[in-house]
């Protein structure tokens, strides 16, 4: 299929206009020269080296990516982003970013994955972001310990802080680097909240509000987004389709 149509289906299925002048990150097609035809489209996490060498690898066409390249400031084309550049126009490889967009979506969205693969009952928006809900919560009906959820999840070597009660009900999850969101989990009263990352500086909020925090990894949280749009492309239209796994550990 013409990039453009896919370009403007995936713009629209993620409404990318409506984070504008919330989101730090360029969203939409952030590279790529004037329309051509897609045949195989690349899915990943972070816009990166290793990344672009492995979606050329598989052919890609497209590379839809959660991590982008710009991030609300000029940046020089000097070092390692002129490598990446030279990499993607080299390989005649399009880049596509969708960063709140894909935290937020209530259908292939991140945080909504995480919840649906638990199995979280009366799912609603959580944690406001400039007049957005990021993420979502909901009720494990049987409860659940910290470590069953970890296992769940796939997370590896997840933080948690065993701070709430030891059979958690009530979850809240904001994927990636969402360390402050603790406190909308404590102000709304919630057993447990699941992120990528934890920071100090919240360490103490979550202890003495008696709350379970489980940091699985920025990464790992957010693979969940990415593959399931994947799985939406794969389904919607007759395109090849590749994930290209990056783990960074953290």
């Amino acid at each position: 299929m013409k990039r453009s149509e896919l370009v403007t289906y995936l713009d629209a299925y993620l409404e990318v206009a409506s984070f504008e002048g919330i989101d730090r990150s360029m969203n939409s097609l952030v590279v790529g020269p004037l329309d051509r035809e897609v045949h195989t489209v690349a899915f990943a996490v972070d816009a990166c080296q290793a990344v672009f060498e492995g979606a050329i690898e598989a052919g890609a066409d497209l590379l839809v990516v959660h991590h982008g390249l710009f991030w609300g400031q000029p940046l020089a084309v000097c070092g390692p982003h002129y490598t990446r550049l030279k990499t993607l126009i080299e390989g005649n490889l399009d880049v596509y970013a969708a960063h709140l967009p894909l935290d937020a979506h209530s259908e292939v969205g991140n945080n909504i994955t995480i919840a649906r693969k638990l199995g979280l009952q009366d799912i609603q928006g959580f944690a406001e972001h400039k007049g957005r809900m990021l993420g979502f919560k909901g009720t494990l009906a049987d409860g659940r310990s910290a470590e069953w959820i970890s296992a769940r999840l796939g997370f590896k070597n997840p933080l948690i802080l065993p701070f709430g009660d030891e059979v958690i009900h009530r979850v809240g999850i904001v994927s990636g680097g969402a360390s402050s969101d603790v406190l909308a989990a404590l102000s709304d009263g919630l057993d447990c909240f699941i992120t990528g990352e934890f920071e100090h500086q919240y360490y103490h909020d979550a202890a003495e509000g008696g709350i379970t925090v489980i940091a699985g990894g920025h990464y790992v949280t957010e693979t969940f987004g990415p593959l399931a749009l994947m799985e939406h492309i794969r389904e919607t239209f007759s395109l090849n389709v590749v994930f290209v796994a990056n783990p960074t550990g953290l």
